[in-house]
């Protein structure tokens, strides 16, 4: 029989015949991946494994002792051999002499790059202190679940003593920094049989002469909590049991699109925030029982769980069936503005002389009984990362409180973290904001050239984009690509057929809740035909008016109903053609279907402007290479129409224009992205040919 402590033991992901030919800075590297590769085991960039290594000196081609440690703002998981920051332990060890005390030990950090070892240039985290001055080989420091679990248990001391004896001694809360790593030297020194020891309201540190024996005590030490945790909790319910029942699926899909739309109409005020959805099981556990509320509000308890979520989040418990859309959002409204007002309250009476400016007051967690979490912050991977931060929160709780009582960190604790100057420095190198951050695109007909074109674009200048098309092997081909060059936070493809209303509305509805709203729709859907007007069927007229015409009311609508619902604005791009403004023989259906596209956008231009929507058009002409509408029968046609073959119609297309150039699916993006960004902001119901110039087609 499968217990729950057996569900949630962590697996021993050793493998020797992989790790037996490794160097000793290769088996850090191996230690940390396999450790970081669960979440239970640390969070997201959290944690920091070490190994002290006999190294050559360049200068002295003598040996030396170096530290391999995490470098600053890495992630165990994901790091990669210039990850780690190489510092002198000698030169570590003579920091010592000038330690001037804890009110002095932030100072400590400036001298850590004088004590680089061959030029490395990652910089050294806060916790170098800590791995280096533990006299051992190799040390290993997490976050565990299980083990933070007891370390906010108000009584964690006794608990370690229960479950570890004395294999695992116990620390009380510290602050990381150098003062901390002279206590865990101290500890080791008088403590010489402990293989580690327990942080209060942090987590854990264990160390060994060898790197497996590293990770296999590590993995036990979290096991056995864990363990001990199940056993000694057998007949209670986790937070006392349900007050709620969950909603069913589809009502939580649909609470979370309103809410996410409503909240972006009131925290984007300064910059755009991206949103992320999550109901999974244990999250509705938490916010359907019966402690949730005394629980929410005490907060979490360690350092890295609140720099990612702020130290509370806000809960919205309203009765959504009972409200009407317009009393659901001025209550939301009004629960963010408190929530506000009471930030800047906590910020006015902690901080210090020289703390630094308030940040930010809106909350990143939403917790919505009956529904879920929300969670918004200024890009996908921040807001999918702070949401997994805050599970590991709620895990924490649910440990303790079944063994225990939890305890969230001092007021003024948490605030120095937050506010720490290390911290405020660690933001202050962040790259530079991109141009369309925080913004997300929704690009219909995404796997032909121009969308896929336009895709790369939006994605190499910050933006979330969403990939639709009807064709779904060319769809998935083209998601595939993009997240291996930007993740899959960033992109999101959704099978959708413009002509179909289900489709269309189910296609933005899921959008809204990847991502929490829409900012630009780049209508881009296309077919093209070529038939004398004796020729073409009522088929294959309506079925250009139904793709070229009537699509793109049904998504532009889509969008109009979540940019209004949302009030920060948003753009529109049409992408329609020459042939829209200049006739053509032979193409009567796809002519009109294209004019038809161009005064839509203008009319949606009209109705768009007093909500900031703005609705422009890019005319293409003769994009053939990459362009899926210029595969079969309308290449046949048009090469027919003009007496030539493939190669010779783009020559033909290419001597008509007035600039002898071609045209290719990166122009059309790059006039699309000028119209959706900043520097178009002043435009609307404007029309950019991309031709290379075609006087037919010239607007005036």
């Amino acid at each position: 029989m499968v217990t729950l402590a057996d569900s949630l033991i962590i697996e021993n992901n050793w493998k020797s015949e992989i790790a037996e030919n490794m160097t000793e800075a290769e088996l850090l590297l191996y230690r940390s991946n396999i450790l970081g590769a669960d979440k239970r085991v640390t969070n997201f960039g959290g944690g920091n494994t070490s190994a002290k290594i006999n190294e050559k000196d360049p200068l002295t081609g003598k040996e030396a002792l170096i530290l391999w440690v995490k470098g600053s703002g890495g992630d165990i998981g994901s790091i990669k051999m210039d990850g780690f920051s190489t510092l002198y332990m000698d030169k570590l060890q003579s920091l010592k002499t000038l330690y001037r005390g804890i009110e002095h030990e932030d100072e400590m950090v400036s001298y850590l790059p004088h004590c680089t070892f061959n030029l490395n240039t990652k910089a050294a985290s806060i916790d170098t202190p800590l791995h280096a001055y533990v006299p051992k080989t190799h040390v290993d420091h997490v976050h565990a679940d299980s083990i933070i679990a007891i370390a906010a248990s108000i009584n964690s001391k006794e608990l370690c003593d229960k479950i570890f004896s004395n294999s695992i001694g116990w620390l009380p809360w510290r602050r990381p920094g150098f003062e901390l790593g002279l206590w865990l030297e101290k500890f080791c020194i008088e403590n010489p049989n402990a293989n580690g020891v327990v942080l209060e309201s942090h987590g854990l540190f264990t160390w060994a002469d060898d790197a497996k024996s590293c990770y296999d005590l590590t993995v036990d030490t979290i096991n056995k909590a864990t363990s001990w945790i199940s056993e000694n909790s057998q007949s209670k319910k986790p937070f006392n049991g349900a007050k709620l029942d969950k909603l069913p699926s589809a009502e939580r899909s649909q609470i979370a699109h309103d809410l996410m739309l409503s909240i972006r109409k009131v925290i984007c005020d300064k910059q755009r925030m991206v949103g992320h959805f999550d109901n999974s099981d244990s999250v509705l556990e938490f916010v359907n029982s019966l402690q949730f509320n005394e629980l929410a509000n005490l907060g979490t308890s360690c350092p890295d769980h609140f720099l990612r979520t702020k130290i509370c989040p806000l809960v919205i418990d309203l009765d959504f069936q009972s409200l009407t859309e317009e009393e659901s959002e001025q209550k939301l409204e009004s629960l963010i503005k408190d929530y506000r007002e009471q930030y800047e309250s906590y910020y006015n009476r902690c901080k210090r002389e020289d703390s630094p400016k308030i940040r930010d007051s809106n909350p990143v967690i939403y917790l919505i009984p009956r529904v879920g979490m929300i969670s918004f912050a200024k890009d996908k991977a921040t807001a999918r990362i702070s949401s997994e931060f805050y599970i590991n929160a709620i895990n924490v709780m649910r440990g303790s409180c079944l063994v225990s009582t939890y305890f969230g960190l001092p007021e003024q604790e948490a605030f120095d973290i937050e506010y720490w100057q290390l911290e405020e420095n660690k933001l202050r190198r962040l790259p530079a904001a991109k141009q369309f951050d925080g913004k997300t695109a929704f690009i219909t007909g995404a796997a032909g050239g121009i969308g896929s074109a336009t895709a790369e674009k939006f994605l190499k200048c910050g933006a979330n984009v969403v990939l639709s098309d009807i064709d779904a092997e060319a769809l998935s081909q083209l998601y595939d690509e993009l997240i291996k060059k930007y993740s899959a936070d960033f992109v999101h493809q959704i099978q959708m057929d413009v002509t179909n209303e289900e489709s269309v509305i189910n296609a933005f509805h899921k959008a809204v809740v990847e991502f929490g709203g829409v900012d630009i729709l780049i209508s881009n859907a296309g077919i093209a035909s070529s038939a004398p007007i004796e020729d073409t069927s009522l088929n294959l007229w309506n079925k250009n008016i139904s793709i070229l015409s009537t699509g793109y009311f049904l998504v532009s609508r889509e969008a109009f109903k979540i940019m209004k619902k949302q009030d920060i604005g948003g753009s529109i791009v049409f992408v329609a053609s020459k042939n829209g403004l200049a006739a053509s023989a032979n193409a009567s259906a796809y002519c009109t279907a294209k004019a038809s596209e161009i005064h839509l956008a203008r009319c949606l231009a009209l109705e768009g402007a007093e909500r900031g929507i703005r609705v422009n058009v890019v005319n293409p002409d003769a994009v053939l290479r990459g362009s899926k509408i210029w595969e079969g029968e309308w290449l046949e046609q048009r090469a027919d129409t003009y007496k030539t073959d493939k190669d010779g119609l783009e020559e033909m297309y290419r001597q008509r224009s007035l600039l002898k150039q071609s045209v290719f699916p990166e122009d059309i993006a790059n006039a699309i992205s000028f119209l959706a960004g900043e520097d178009a902001s002043k435009s609307t119901g404007n029309i950019i040919n991309v031709d290379a110039g075609n006087v037919q087609s010239f607007t005036r």
